[in-house]
């Protein structure tokens, strides 16, 4: 990828994991946006949610993000979502992350044009969080997004809980949504072994994360976790968000789980990568295991390492950020 060339992706994360059409509709608004490039799509459906990869020019992306917004009104209505996953919304987050060529500041002013406009065309409530929050007690989304889209009414009502942009009351099918600018982030979850129960896997989060539990800090400042249950699996998860990546490293962390857990008499089995990944955070994740420096033997090692074909196979050059977006450019194709 040129560091020339203005580059921006787009994470978006949409309450949908169950309905082939309205999945099918929202890759299609996305794929037809010249100049941008569809990577990746992740659906789970215990989760009821789609995370959808994207990157292209700015003006590309964030025309990308505004037909995901349509479709998701035409079609998603939050009454009746129930899902694993915490949310606020039919579009619940859509993050950008400023790749190449072009600053923050220019994605945040770009970001904060897209929330206007999402509230004007929809009546939609808009937070801003991450980089582009205004103050403090918006950056981080789980503070957003505390009561879900059952207590939205209630926590507009409170004190400096108004939206960004758009109406204090929730719109009665897509909830609110969140925007905003932020640096890359790794969306990731260890996978227990079939013994391990709830009470369990929240306990090992609350070790592993950096905000801990019980006033006392966890283990990894870069890292969000929660333990949850994925019925299609048949077992517990740590939902990892790994926000500061160039100080987590993931083989540190899978590997300090797999201790803990075996002080709890659980196992761990392997883990799941959702969306992608930047090459260097993968290849990091060999050093030490690997001895041979081939690029190739580097990332099939830590497939390895970190048991990211535990439910099924994984495809490092399908999942790896630099190697789809250098295919989708050299093919073409915008999915």
């Amino acid at each position: 990828m040129s560091a020339s060339l203005p580059l921006v992706e787009c994470v978006v994360n949409v309450s949908e994991g169950r309905d082939p059409d309205t999945l099918a509709a929202l890759a299609l608004a996305i794929a037809a946006v010249p100049g941008c490039y569809l990577l990746h799509t992740d659906t789970g459906a215990g989760a009821h949610r789609t995370v959808f990869t994207f990157a292209g020019s700015p003006d590309a992306v964030f025309a990308a993000a505004r037909r995901v917004y349509e479709v998701a009104h035409a079609r998603i209505d939050m009454r009746h979502h129930r899902g694993t996953h915490p949310r606020l919304g039919a579009v619940d987050v859509c993050p950008f992350v400023p790749i190449s060529g072009v600053s923050t500041e220019e994605i945040k002013a770009q970001a904060q044009v897209l929330g206007q406009w999402v509230a004007e065309r929809f009546g939609l409530p808009v937070y801003l969080y991450a980089e582009s929050a205004a103050g403090p007690a918006r950056a981080n989304l789980a503070d957003v997004r505390r009561g879900e889209f059952e207590g939205l009414a209630a926590r507009m009502e409170q004190p400096g809980w108004r939206p960004d942009f758009g109406p204090a009351i929730p719109h009665p099918t897509l909830g609110a949504t969140v925007i905003g600018v932020r640096p890359f982030l790794i969306a990731w979850n260890i996978n227990l072994s079939a013994e391990a129960t709830l009470p369990q896997a929240r306990k090992l989060a609350a070790r592993l994360r950096g905000s801990g539990a019980g006033g006392r800090a966890g283990l990894f400042p870069g890292l969000k976790a929660i333990g949850w249950f994925i019925e299609e699996y048949g077992r517990c998860q740590i939902s990892c968000n790994v926000v500061d990546p160039a100080r987590t490293p993931l083989a540190r962390v899978y590997l300090t789980a797999v201790g803990l857990a075996r002080e709890m008499e659980l196992s761990i089995t392997g883990s799941e990568l959702i969306g992608l990944v930047p090459a260097p955070h993968l290849r990091a994740a060999a050093r030490g295991f690997c001895l041979n420096p081939d690029y190739a033997a580097e990332m099939e090692t830590a497939v390895a390492v970190l048991g990211l074909d535990d439910l099924g196979p994984f495809n490092w050059p399908e999942r790896v950020l630099e190697e789809r977006y250098r295919a989708a450019v050299q093919t073409g194709r915008q999915t």
